[in-house]
């Protein structure tokens, strides 16, 4: 039986979604939360069924949307397209993005937009959101592989997702490519530590580390894991003897280290400087980062993650653990040998006869590396868009 204007004021929301047929392929679609919304129901050229959005009810009244299934249906039987709305990927981000931000925290409403900026607009950003592909989409995410950064790719993906979701719900898309190639990205290794590896993203990260409003103590500590690559137990348990500000290191003893081999970590001027500020507050303890309850343990396991949360990064984005990524990928990215990286992040070379230790290995490389690294994160803080495009991989070659 065909919907009167009468009987759909009358309908009544049930505990879950559910559909009133009008004939012709117009149905009216009523949430549980009251909402009554047209669609249209229809074969693509494909032979599948799929469902298109027409409009909200009252705002699109009943004679509308049957005339608006008319032109639809004119427009299959000659072979048109039932969607006819035009609009490129870009409106539709734009769309999506101003619609929910306000949900968001600040840090995670920026990353959001500069993955999507980033990786997908350059690419996508002026194609009809109807005519990508899911094979178009991975080209982009496959982009991102490449650098390394696997666990971006599968973020990025899940934004495109969600915004051919709202697309799709609001009748501008008919299809949603992002769902269809959730398999086809390499899987993040479990024994990965989440991190930030877009420059654009650790732009925003070094701002919020630096702006950090908490602990300064708390602050050093992040600002260190940048600038020495060590990992979090080395620097939350380094004592103020390990300091050589002579020769400008930091020997860390094996017991300390989690190959049980000595490690001296080069320190830069920023680095150095940073101890200086920090060595006055707390230098009645041996340790250089003390717990906030007694001099006598070094700060907790959870102060630096709980930072980050503070910041507003959830643990499936970031770790403290993941700053030694977050510097390891750029390092890469700017064409720095992954031998003299590997051997500031400690890692022991598998190869037998190459892994004889040596704790002073490519020590001045890695003075050389760690000091650009810190002058580099600094001039990131007031980098500009032409700076962030940039990549900066001669680097190495002018500096050693």
């Amino acid at each position: 039986m065909k919907l009167t204007t009468t009987k759909i004021k009358g309908i009544k929301p049930k505990s879950k979604t559910y559909r009133i047929s009008d004939g012709n392929g117009l149905c009216l679609e009523v949430t549980p939360a009251g909402k009554k919304l047209w669609r249209f129901r229809y074969k693509k050229y494909d032979g599948k069924y799929t469902m298109l959005s027409i409009g909200r009810y009252p705002e699109v009244s009943l004679s509308e949307a049957r005339e608006a299934v008319l032109e639809k249906r004119k427009a299959l039987a000659h072979g048109r397209p039932a969607n006819t709305k035009k609009e490129a990927f870009e409106a539709v981000f734009r769309e999506w993005y101003e619609k929910n931000k306000s949900q968001w925290t600040e840090n995670h409403a920026k990353t959001t937009y500069r993955r999507i900026e980033k990786n997908i607009l350059p690419w996508l950003g002026n194609f009809q959101i109807n005519d990508i592909t899911p094979r178009s989409l991975l080209e982009c995410l496959r982009r991102i592989e490449k650098r390394g950064a696997v666990e971006t790719a599968h973020r990025v993906l899940q934004i495109c997702n969600q915004i051919f979701v709202y697309a799709v719900a609001s009748g501008i898309s008919e299809d949603n490519p992002a769902a269809k190639i959730k398999g086809a990205l390499s899987p993040v290794s479990k024994n990965e530590f989440p991190a930030v590896t877009e420059l654009s993203e650790v732009k925003i990260l070094w701002e919020n580390i630096n702006n950090y409003n908490g602990s300064f103590i708390t602050q050093c500590g992040l600002k260190l894991l940048m600038l020495t690559l060590l990992r979090p137990g080395e620097l939350r348990k380094g004592k103020w003897e390990e300091i050589d500000l002579r020769n400008r290191c930091w020997n860390i003893p094996a017991e300390r280290m989690k190959k049980r081999k000595p490690h001296v970590v080069p320190l830069s001027k920023q680095a150095l400087n940073i101890l200086e500020e920090l060595h006055p507050l707390t230098d009645r303890s041996e340790y250089i980062f003390p717990s906030t309850s007694t001099n006598q343990r070094p700060m907790s396991n959870n102060t630096l993650n709980m930072a980050l949360r503070r910041m507003g990064y959830s643990k499936e984005e970031l770790v403290a653990h993941g700053l030694r990524k977050t510097a390891s990928t750029l390092l890469h990215e700017q064409g720095w040998p992954s031998e003299i990286i590997e051997k500031q992040l400690a890692h022991i070379d598998r190869n037998q006869i190459r892994g004889i230790y040596n704790k002073a290995k490519y020590l001045q490389e890695r003075k050389i590396m760690l000091q650009h690294w810190a002058d580099y994160l600094d001039e990131l803080l007031s980098a500009d868009e032409a700076f962030i495009k940039k990549a900066p991989r001669d680097i190495f070659q002018k500096l050693y």
